[in-house]
C-alpha cells in the first residue's frame, strides 16, 4: 500500500466515521493531557525526592512527597483509563456502523455478486477485519495522542532541569525510532498476509462443516485434515513470523538503550564531579529519560497499526463499496396485480464475466391464474428465466411485463411482494418451525400459520414433533427429512399469499411417498395463481397449461404435453428417458 492510497483510506474513515465522534476525541486529548503531566509528574518528584529525603532528609517532606508520587500515578491512572474507556466506545460505535454498512451492501447486492464471493471471506470481513479498524480507532488514535503529548511534555521537562543533557538526549533518541519504525513496517506487511490467510481459514471451515456428510461418505477426513493442516500450518508461520520481528528488535533496542544509558551515565558523571549538575537532578532526568523512550517506541511503531488497519478498511470498503446492479427509480410506481399475466418479450441475458449468453430472445406469455413449465436439458436456461421474475438479475435485453407493466419500472419492493419462491435448495433457519413459517408474514396469527401448514401437508409431522411448532429445527431445517422440510417451505409461500408463484425443481430430491405429500401441497400452493414451474421429472408437469421446451438458451417449442409429444423431438425424448428410468 503506497502512502498516497494510506492516506486516501484514512482520510475516509476520519470523515465519515470518526469526525461525528470530535467532541469525544477532543475530551480524549485533554485526558491525554493529564496522561502526559502525571507522567512528567513522577519524574520531576525525584528531583526533590532524592534531595530532601535522601540527602538533606528533610522529615517534613517523606509524607509530602510520596504522597504527590501517589497522587501523580493515580491522575495518570485514572485519566488513561477515562481516556481508553471513550476510545473503546467509539470503536466499537464505529465497528457497528461498519458491520452494519456491510449486511445491508449484501442485503442490496444482486445474487450473482454475493454468490461470486465466499461465505468465508464475508465473515472474516465482518470479524478479522473490523477488528483491525476497530483496534487502529481505540488504540491507534488514542496512542498518537497520549504518547505524542507525554513525549512532548518530558522533553519540555528535560529541557527545564538541564538543557545540555536535553540536546544529548535528543541526539541519541531517533536512534531508537529508526529501530522502531523499521520494525513496524515489516510488522504490517505481515499482518496484512496474516488477514488473507484468516479469510481463508474462514472459508475452508464454512465448507467443512456445510460439506460434513460429504467429507463422510467419500471418507475424505483424512484429506479433509490434511487440508487443514495447510493453511494452519501457514497461518502459524505468519504469526510466528510476527512475533519474529517483534522480537528481532528486542537485543538490538536492549543495546542500543544500554550505550545511550551509559554514554549519558558517563557525560553526566564529568557533570557531577564538576559541580554542573546535582546527583538528584541526574535521577530525575534520567527517569524523564527514560519514560520517553516508551513513548518514542510506540509512536515509531504506531505505522503498523495503521497499515494493517487501514488495509483492513479497505478490505471493508470492498464490501460497502459493492456495486448494486439491481437499480429502481424512487417515482416509480407499485406493482399492481390484476390478473398476473407474465410476458417475456425478446429477453437476452448472459451472466456477468462470461461471453456466451445463458438465455437468448425469450418470448412466450404465461396466462394470470395458469401454469407454465419450463423444461429442457441443464444448462438450458430455465433456472435464468425463474431468476429474471423477481429481478435477481435484469436482462441485458428484453422486457419482462406483469399485467403489462415492466417489472424494471415498478419498485422492487410491490414486485418481490407478489411473488413467491419454492425451490429444491430450502432455505430455512436454526430457530422454531414457527418462525421458519411466519418468516413470509411476521404480524402472522396462530391460526393463520395452522392454515397454511394444513394447506401443506405439514400440520401432521409438526404436530408429532417433540416441541410441535417452537421445536428448533437445526440449521438449514438439519433435523428435518427432506420433504419436510419442502413443506415447510411451500407453507412459507402459502402464508406469504402471493399471486405469481414460481417452482424451480421443488421435488426433484424427494422419494415417492414424500413427493405425493408435497405435490398435493403444491396444488394448494398454485391453485389460480400464476405458476412458472421448472420440473425434474416431467410426470409432475403433464396437466400444465402451456409447457416451454428450451435448448441452449432459446425456446424451440411450447404446447400442452400431447402436442409436444408429437412435435417436439427435445421433448419427446426427455420424457422416453424418464419412462425407461422409472
Amino acid at each position: 500500500m503506497t502512502i498516497r492510497e494510506l492516506k486516501k483510506i484514512l482520510s475516509r474513515l476520519y470523515n465519515s466515521y470518526v469526525k461525528q465522534y470530535l467532541g469525544q476525541l477532543i475530551l480524549a486529548l485533554f485526558l491525554s493531557f493529564a496522561v502526559a503531566g502525571g507522567t512528567a509528574g513522577i519524574a520531576w518528584l525525584l528531583d526533590p525526592a532524592v534531595k530532601k529525603i535522601f540527602i538533606e532528609q528533610d522529615k517534613s517532606m517523606m509524607l509530602l512527597i510520596p504522597f504527590a508520587i501517589v497522587l501523580s500515578f493515580s491522575i495518570k491512572g485514572a485519566s488513561l483509563y477515562f481516556a481508553r474507556t471513550i476510545t473503546i466506545k467509539i470503536g466499537q460505535q464505529i465497528c457497528k456502523t461498519l458491520q452494519s454498512q456491510m449486511v445491508s451492501s449484501i442485503l442490496k447486492s444482486d445474487t450473482h455478486t454475493i454468490e461470486s464471493k465466499h461465505s468465508g471471506k464475508y465473515i472474516s470481513h465482518f470479524l478479522y477485519d473490523v477488528n483491525l479498524v476497530n483496534s487502529l480507532v481505540a488504540n491507534g488514535v488514542l496512542n498518537i495522542m497520549k504518547d505524542s503529548l507525554t513525549l512532548i511534555v518530558l522533553i519540555t521537562l528535560m529541557f527545564y532541569q538541564n538543557w545540555k543533557l536535553a540536546i544529548f538526549a535528543l541526539i541519541m533518541m531517533p536512534l531508537a525510532a529508526i529501530v522502531a519504525k523499521t520494525l513496524g513496517r515489516r510488522i504490517g506487511k505481515v499482518v496484512s498476509e496474516s488477514a488473507q490467510v484468516s479469510g481463508n481459514l474462514s472459508s475452508f471451515l464454512s465448507e467443512m462443516i456445510k460439506g460434513s456428510r460429504m467429507i463422510k461418505i467419500y471418507q475424505k477426513e483424512k484429506f479433509e485434515f490434511d487440508r487443514s493442516n495447510k493453511i494452519l500450518n501457514l497461518l502459524m508461520s505468519k504469526q510466528i513470523k510476527i512475533g519474529f520481528v517483534l522480537i528481532r528488535a528486542a537485543p538490538i533496542m536492549e543495546l542500543l538503550t544500554g550505550i545511550i544509558i551509559a554514554c549519558f551515565i558517563y557525560y553526566t558523571g564529568i557533570m557531577v564531579s564538576t559541580g554542573e549538575i546535582e546527583i538528584n537532578n541526574f535521577f530525575s532526568f534520567l527517569t524523564a529519560m527514560m519514560l520517553a523512550y516508551q513513548p518514542i517506541r510506540s509512536l515509531a511503531t504506531i505505522n503498523m497499526m495503521f497499515y494493517s488497519g487501514a488495509a483492513a478498511a479497505e478490505r471493508v470498503f470492498g464490501v460497502i463499496d459493492t456495486e448494486v446492479n439491481i437499480h429502481e427509480v424512487e417515482s416509480s410506481n407499485s406493482l399492481k396485480i390484476n390478473k398476473g399475466n407474465i410476458e417475456f418479450k425478446n429477453v437476452s441475458f448472459a451472466y456477468p464475466k462470461t461471453t456466451d449468453a445463458a438465455i437468448k430472445d425469450i418470448n412466450f406469455y404465461a396466462n394470470g391464474g395458469s401454469t407454465t413449465a419450463l423444461v429442457g436439458h441443464s444448462g438450458a436456461g430455465k433456472s435464468t428465466i425463474i431468476n429474471l421474475i423477481p429481478r435477481f438479475y435484469v436482462p441485458g435485453d428484453g422486457i419482462i411485463n406483469i399485467d403489462e407493466q415492466n417489472i424494471n419500472d415498478v419498485k422492487l419492493s410491490s414486485l418481490r411482494k407478489n411473488i413467491s419462491l419454492v425451490s429444491q435448495d430450502i432455505i430455512l433457519f436454526d430457530d422454531t418451525v414457527r418462525a421458519n413459517i411466519a418468516y413470509a408474514k411476521l404480524e402472522a396469527s396462530d391460526k393463520e400459520i395452522k392454515k397454511a401448514c394444513d394447506f401443506a401437508a405439514a400440520t401432521e409431522f409438526i404436530e408429532k414433533l417433540p416441541k410441535s411448532y417452537e421445536t428448533i429445527i437445526g440449521e438449514n431445517g438439519i433435523k428435518l427429512s427432506g420433504g419436510q422440510k419442502q413443506r415447510i417451505s411451500i407453507a412459507r409461500a402459502i402464508l406469504k399469499d402471493s399471486p405469481i408463484i414460481l417452482l424451480d425443481e421443488a421435488t426433484s430430491s424427494l422419494d415417492a411417498d414424500s413427493e405425493e405429500k408435497v405435490q398435493n401441497a403444491i396444488m394448494n400452493l398454485t391453485k389460480n395463481k400464476t405458476t412458472i414451474v421448472i420440473a425434474h421429472r416431467l410426470s409432475t408437469i403433464l396437466r400444465a397449461d402451456k409447457i416451454v421446451v428450451l435448448s441452449e438458451g432459446k425456446i424451440v417449442e411450447i404446447g400442452t404435453h400431447n402436442e409436444l409429444l408429437q412435435k417436439s423431438k427435445i421433448y419427446k425424448n426427455l420424457y422416453s428417458k424418464q419412462l425407461s428410468t422409472n
